[in-house]
C-alpha cells in the first residue's frame, strides 16, 4: 500500500507545481509500518481523483478520518499503536540546568556510564531521553544540586512521536480563505503564498517522495537545475542533490572556478526538520529563477548545491523502525550496536579518546577512525574532487541540524583555538541571524562558535576556556570544511525549537522554518556579492560599489583594511582576502573604522 500511497503524493505534487494557484487537499506521505491499512472503500486513484476535482473547483470534502491502529476514527487525537508504545512509552524527555563545571562533569560522567541519549544541549542545559525507571539511577550519579534542577520536556513521548509521522490519510485542510474560495479560471494565477497550497511542504516526506520530486524537479527546470550523485550510502543508497545555477554563456569572458555554496541536511538521522528545509530553499530558489531579480542573479553568481539527506539510510530507517534513530546504519564492532554518528566522523581533529566517541553503542560513536563513517567519507571525497578537478571553488558551506535555534561557526574541536576569520565567521553570523529574526514570525537565533554551543565551565589550571564536553566535539564537518578545504565561510544551523518538541518537531513548522532558512540563504548570498557593505566582487556593480566604499572611507578616514601576518601589513583585495589561496594558519585582525 505504501507505493500507491507515494504515488498519491508525487501526483498530487505535479499537479501543485503546474497550478500552485489553487489549493489542494493535503495527502498523507508513506506510511510507517505501525498504521495498518486504510479502509479499502475506493481507490488510492479514485481519492486521487477527486481530491484534484476538489482543489481545483474548491468543492469541500465533508468526510475526513484518521487511523488508529487497524480502526478509523473521526479526525482528532488517537492513541498511537502498540508498536511505539513499546518503544517509546516508558519513556521521557528531562532537561537540566547547569549552573557550574562541576555539576557538567558530573553529568557527563552519569551520561556516558548509563549510556543516554543526550538529545541537546549548550552551556545552560542539556536534554536527555531515558526511560523513566532509569530516572532514580541517574539522579543518584548526580551531586544534590543537579538532583533536583531537572524538568520534563515531554510526559508522553509515544504520543509525541505519533503525531509527528503524517496522517496515513487526507487530514482537514486549512480553513477556507477569501482566495481560497476565488471561481475556477483556466488562466492559472500568480500567488505571493504558492509555497502555503504546496502540499510536499504540510507534511515531513520519506525518500521514496523525495527523490522522485527532485527528479520532477530536474524535468521541469532543465535549464538551471542538475541532480547529481555525492556517492553512495552503507547499504548502497545514492546521496542524491540538486546543484543549482546558471553558468556564463559568455565566451570572450575567461571564466573561473565556478563559486559554489553547498546547503545539507540530514546528518542525523532524526532532524526531519532539517531535510524538510533544506527541500525547501532548493525549492524556492529554482522556482524564482526568472521571477525575482535578486534571486535570478544569486543564480547566476553562484552554484547552489543542495543535499537533503547525507544520511539516506538513517533517514529510512526512521520512517521504518526507529523515529529517535540519529546514527548512520554501518556495522561496528558490535554486532547489536550498529550506526556511526557521520558528524563526529571527519577526518580534522578525530577524537577517538572521548569515552562517547569509542563506545560503539553511544550516539556519538565516532568511528574506529577518521572517516570511518561510509557516508562522511564520500561527501568529503566529492567535495575535495569538486575542487581539485572540476572547476569548483566552494566559498560557504551550511549544515543544517536541529534543534536549539543557533548558528555555530568553527572551532567546534576546541575553544581553545581561534579560527583566522574570526571576524568574518562572526559578522556573516550576526547577520543570518538577524535575517531570521527579520522574517514574518522569525525567531530569535543565538551566535556562537560550536565548542561554545556544546560545553560550559571555564578552568583555572591554564587560563583558558576549558570545558566538561557532553561528547566529542571532533571531527565535524563544520571543521572539516573550514579547515582542510579553506572554505571561509562555514557554519551549522541547528532550526527549530528550544525543546518544546525537539526531534519531533510539529509538521505546521516547516513553512515557517524554511522561510528563516531562505532569508538566511539571501543574506549569505547577499553577502558574498559584496551588497552588505563588506565585501565585493570583482567586476560587479563597479560603479555603485566604488561609490559606495568611497562614501564609507570617506566617513571613516579613509583606512584600508589590512592582515597583519609576522607583524607586517599586507592590504587586502576587493573582495576581502589577499592575494593568492587563503592559508587558515595566520591571523586575522580587522583595523577598525573609528
Amino acid at each position: 500500500m505504501r507505493p500507491l500511497a507515494n504515488w498519491c503524493v508525487l501526483g498530487i505534487t505535479i499537479f501543485s507545481l503546474a497550478a500552485a494557484a489553487y489549493p489542494p487537499i493535503n495527502p498523507s506521505a508513506t506510511l510507517p509500518p505501525f498504521y495498518q491499512q486504510p479502509i479499502p472503500t475506493r481507490s488510492i486513484f479514485s481519492r486521487l481523483r477527486d481530491g484534484i476535482i476538489r482543489s481545483i473547483w474548491s468543492i469541500p470534502c465533508n468526510e475526513y478520518t484518521k487511523v488508529s491502529g487497524s480502526k478509523a476514527t473521526t479526525s482528532g487525537s488517537s492513541a498511537p499503536p502498540s508498536t511505539l508504545l513499546a518503544r517509546y512509552g516508558g519513556d521521557v524527555v528531562l532537561r537540566f540546568n547547569i549552573a557550574s563545571p562541576e555539576e557538567a562533569v558530573a553529568l557527563t560522567e552519569a551520561v556516558n556510564v548509563l549510556f543516554l541519549d543526550v538529545w541537546e544541549f549548550n552551556s545552560e542545559w542539556v536534554d536527555i531521553r531515558l526511560a523513566k525507571d532509569v530516572v532514580p539511577s541517574l539522579l543518584g550519579l548526580l551531586p544534590p544540586s543537579l538532583q533536583h534542577a531537572h524538568t520534563p520536556l515531554m510526559h508522553d513521548l509515544a504520543q509525541t512521536v505519533f503525531e509527528s509521522y503524517p496522517s496515513p490519510i487526507f487530514d482537514q485542510p486549512p480553513s477556507s480563505t477569501q482566495d481560497d474560495r476565488r471561481p475556477f479560471s483556466p488562466v492559472l494565477q500568480t500567488s505571493e503564498s504558492t509555497d502555503q497550497t504546496n502540499i510536499f511542504f504540510r507534511d515531513y516526506q520519506p525518500i521514496s517522495v523525495i527523490i522522485p520530486w527532485m527528479r520532477l524537479l530536474r524535468s521541469l527546470f532543465p535549464t538551471h537545475v542538475r541532480m547529481i550523485n555525492i556517492g553512495v550510502s552503507y547499504e548502497g543508497r545514492d546521496i542524491l542533490a540538486l546543484r543549482v545555477g546558471v553558468h556564463p554563456t559568455n565566451s570572450d569572458k575567461p571564466s573561473g572556478p565556478r563559486k559554489t555554496i553547498i546547503v545539507t541536511g540530514g546528518s542525523h538521522a532524526r532532524e526531519w526538520i532539517s531535510t524538510s528545509t533544506v527541500n525547501y530553499v532548493a525549492y524556492s530558489f529554482i522556482t524564482a529563477y526568472g521571477k525575482n531579480k535578486e534571486m535570478t542573479k544569486l543564480l547566476e553568481q553562484f552554484d547552489w548545491v543542495f543535499i537533503p539527506t547525507l544520511n539516506p539510510d538513517g533517514y529510512v530507517y526512521t520512517w521504518e523502525n526507529d523515529r529517535l534513530w540519529r546514527k548512520n546504519r554501518q556495522e561496528t564492532s558490535l554486532r547489536f550496536c550498529k550506526g556511526i554518528d557521520l558528524d563526529h566522523s571527519y577526518g580534522f581533529q578525530w577524537d577517538h579518546e572521548s569515552s562517547s566517541a569509542d563506545n560503539p553503542c553511544s550516539e556519538s560513536f565516532a568511528g574506529d577512525g577518521p572517516f570511518h563513517g561510509v557516508e562522511a567519507r564520500r561527501f568529503a571525497t566529492w567535495a575535495r574532487n569538486e575542487t581539485q578537478r572540476n572547476n569548483v571553488s566552494i566559498i560557504a558551506f551550511v549544515d543544517l541540524h536541529s534543534y536549539s535555534q543557533q548558528i555555530l561557526y568553527p572551532y567546534s574541536y576546541s575553544c581553545a583555538t581561534t579560527p583566522p576569520t574570526l571576524e568574518n565567521l562572526e559578522e556573516l553570523a550576526l547577520g543570518l541571524a538577524k535575517a531570521i529574526r527579520l522574517t514574518n514570525g522569525g525567531e530569535a537565533y543565538g551566535v556562537a562558535a560550536a565548542c561554545e554551543g556544546s560545553v560550559t565551565g571555564t578552568s583555572t589550571a591554564d587560563k583558558k576556556s576549558a570545558h566538561a564536553r557532553l561528547e566529542s566535539g571532533g571531527g565535524s564537518a563544520l571543521d572539516w570544511f573550514y579547515h582542510e578545504l579553506q572554505v571561509k565561510y562555514s557554519y551549522q544551523i541547528k532550526l527549530r525549537d528550544t525543546g518544546s518538541y525537539g526531534f519531533l518537531l510539529p509538521s505546521k513548522n516547516i513553512l515557517p522554518t524554511g522561510k528563516e532558512a531562505l532569508a538566511a540563504m539571501e543574506y549569505m548570498g547577499q553577502f558574498l556579492l559584496g551588497n552588505k557593505g563588506i565585501e565585493k566582487e570583482h567586476g560587479e556593480q563597479e560603479g555603485e560599489g566604488e561609490a559606495q566604499l568611497a562614501e564609507s572611507e570617506e566617513g571613516a578616514g579613509g583606512e584600508d583594511d589590512v592582515l597583519i601576518r609576522d607583524g607586517r601589513k599586507e592590504e587586502k583585495d576587493d573582495d576581502g582576502s589577499e592575494d593568492g589561496e587563503w592559508e587558515p594558519d595566520f591571523e586575522l585582525r580587522r583595523r577598525r573604522r573609528k
